[in-house]
């Protein structure tokens, strides 16, 4: 008989990680890198920390127990900023009404402590599975993902992972990606009390933006994947001007560009050079991408048929999981990076992406126990002996 996951145990160590600030930015995962590390050495796995960037860390990992697939779980150790509007304590784990609240309990450290029960049950019952269990756990997957970049660089040998993030716990195989390019619009400067010897920028931007929102309606919006939908383009911020008698010489617009997968970051760009010059050519707008903002990465999917999504498909129907999937996520997450490492994968977790980021974001108490087994499963049935 398959072990059980501790549900007083997993809720006392998310109260610990809920209690360490990891808030990026900054950036501060060293301190829940040394928790895991201590965690897991203890279950006898071989740990190291990789510093992907001065004071930020990976943890991956190792426990070697015979021939098979390589299988590992993965999540973030970093949170966003906690931010204002908590009814409790941010960094204090609280439970009422069957939820567990604080910052991170759902995203992502809710996850992470429920693969290192997973990690312990598998332990227990070494003799039940074959092969080599790996745990990695990165940082920075807030902002631009670079410890999970900067992981698979190395291409770390990797046949299956299961990343944890909210799904309530359904199976997750797919999820879109995102591309920010900076567009500078250019005019030409003048005495606001003479605008008719300028060009001004911020108009000029105003009449790139319908060209915008025409190529996500006629354009994007007409390609789809069965598990994520729609790619899409819009704007997040604008910026122009520099003082308030003086006609704007320069304004930049932030497109975000949702990928789906096949989309890829150079393919979105040159559509959007495309749009910008023909842009130029019949409205005599001067736009050029200048820079680019930090995203997690791009889309990807895990085909339906590979041995991981049917043993998670598996494994959360065994769970009772009503929907097990596999679903498709509107966002990203480090996923991507695994598989373009060699692994195939899927993402599965407690709780709702959509009180991830939000004041007092919480995981229900039951799908956070529950998610341990279910990780616990899927390994079991990818290293089956």
């Amino acid at each position: 008989m398959n072990i059980r996951p501790d549900a007083a145990r997993m809720k006392r160590e998310l109260g610990e990680l809920v209690a360490i600030n990891s808030e990026n930015p900054p950036g501060g995962e060293g301190a829940v890198a040394q928790w895991a590390r201590e965690r897991l050495a203890s279950l006898g796995f071989e740990v190291k920390l990789i510093e992907y960037a001065p004071a930020r860390f990976n943890v991956e990992a190792r426990l070697v127990n015979g021939p098979g697939p390589v299988f590992a779980f993965n999540t973030h150790m970093d949170t966003v900023p906690a931010g204002d509007g908590w009814t409790s304590g941010a960094f204090t784990l609280t439970e009422r009404g069957g939820r567990l609240y604080g910052r991170g309990s759902c995203d992502c450290k809710g996850p992470l402590a429920a693969l290192i029960e997973a990690a312990r049950m598998l332990v227990a019952e070494r003799q039940a599975w074959s092969g080599t269990l790996m745990v990695v756990f990165t940082g920075d997957e807030e902002v631009a993902s670079a410890g999970a970049r900067h992981y698979a660089a190395s291409r770390p040998e990797i046949d299956a992972v299961v990343v944890g993030e909210p799904t309530g716990n359904a199976c997750f195989s797919a999820h879109k990606g995102s591309f920010r390019p900076v567009v500078r619009i250019t005019g030409k400067a003048a005495h606001s009390g003479s605008p008719h010897l300028g060009d001004n920028a911020i108009f000029r931007a105003g009449q790139l933006m319908p060209l915008l929102a025409a190529f996500h309606d006629d354009v994007l919006a007409q390609r789809s994947h069965p598990l994520v939908g729609n790619p899409s383009l819009t704007v997040t911020r604008i910026k122009g001007g520099h003082a308030d008698n003086v006609i704007p010489a320069e304004c930049e617009l932030l497109l975000d560009r949702r990928l789906i997968p096949g989309e890829t970051d150079a393919s979105a760009e040159a559509e959007i050079r495309a749009l910008l010059a023909d842009a130029e050519r019949t409205h005599g707008i001067r736009a050029e991408i200048v820079g680019y903002h930090a995203t997690t990465g791009g889309a990807t999917d895990t085909p339906e048929t590979a041995p991981v999504v049917q043993a998670a498909i598996a494994a959360c129907r065994a769970a009772g999981v009503a929907e097990a999937g596999p679903f498709g996520f509107q966002g990203a997450c480090d996923l991507v990076h695994f598989i373009e490492a060699g692994a195939e994968g899927v993402v599965i977790g407690a709780g709702d992406i959509r009180v991830a980021h939000r004041p007092d974001e919480f995981v229900p108490a039951d799908e956070f126990v529950a998610s341990a087994a279910i990780y616990a499963d899927i390994a079991r049935r990818i290293l089956a002996a």
